[in-house]
């Protein structure tokens, strides 16, 4: 008779999917509602998106074009600020002018000036500071 062998049952690590092109457009959509009540300009969104003004302008009429793996990630990261926001502040108002008040966990910067350092990880660094402060991480 053989002897009983462990079998591993963890689960396997989660790898979520990738973002696909039709969630990358709702995202935009959401996104550039969400700048509009943030009262962005233009510049700063295409900023944020790291993409050019003009390009900004036409995708926000709706002539949208397809979007890279950093554009998906941007906006990710954009919708996971909004979100912590709505569970930190439960006024919605409250989340949209955060964004723009001075903020001793960024040396008295504002989020939004955080943000527009351009790089993905000036969004990254606004998003992970707003899941500490909920508890999320």
């Amino acid at each position: 008779m053989t002897a009983l062998q462990r079998i591993e049952t963890s689960p396997p690590p989660f790898v979520p999917k990738p973002i696909s092109d039709e969630e990358g457009a709702a995202m935009f959509r959401a996104v550039a509602n969400l700048f509009r009540l943030w009262d962005l300009t233009d510049e700063q969104a295409s900023t944020l998106l790291d993409m050019p003004l003009r390009t900004y302008r036409r995708w926000k009429t709706g002539a949208q074009g397809k979007l890279d793996r950093d554009k998906k990630a941007r906006l990710s990261n954009l919708m996971g600020i909004h979100k912590a926001l709505r569970l930190i502040l439960r006024e919605p108002q409250r989340g949209y002018a955060w964004i723009k008040a001075a903020n001793d966990a960024f040396s008295g910067r504002t989020a939004l000036e955080v943000m527009l350092g351009g790089e993905l990880t000036d969004l990254m660094r606004v998003r992970r500071y707003l899941d500490a402060e909920r508890g999320g991480w």
